[in-house]
């Protein structure tokens, strides 16, 4: 089994209504559900657009500077993001498949890297 990020931008989402917004969320939940059914959830959640607090940590002057605000320059921002165990690339795609029609908007997915074994 392997983890995958399956995440969105929050500019790939576009402009829809609230009444749009809140009829996603129940087929949103019904995909969360069916991977927590299926045993490969590990996790999933959308990022405060606006109102939740950004930190940045930079390390590159020599010691870590921490900062608020997102002040890396970047036109895109990560939105929300689900991680899954899964036995491949195909399971990975087909979640993220369910996600994406159940958001309505474009998503992408990568593997993570194995984690060294510990002994």
């Amino acid at each position: 089994m392997s983890e995958y990020l399956i995440y969105f931008n929050q500019q790939w989402v576009g402009d829809h209504t609230e009444e749009w917004f809140r009829g996603r969320g129940p087929l949103v939940m019904a995909v969360v559900d069916e991977m927590k059914a299926a045993g490969v959830y590990v996790f999933a959640g959308g990022l405060e657009e606006e109102d939740g607090p950004v930190y940045s940590a930079d390390p590159t002057s020599g010691s870590v500077m921490i900062t608020d605000g997102p002040y890396v320059e970047t036109k895109e921002f990560l939105g929300g993001f689900a991680v899954v165990d899964v036995a491949d690339d195909e399971a990975a795609k087909m979640w993220a498949g369910k996600i994406a029609e159940a958001c309505g908007w474009p998503h992408e997915v990568r593997r993570f890297k194995p984690q060294p074994r510990t002994q």
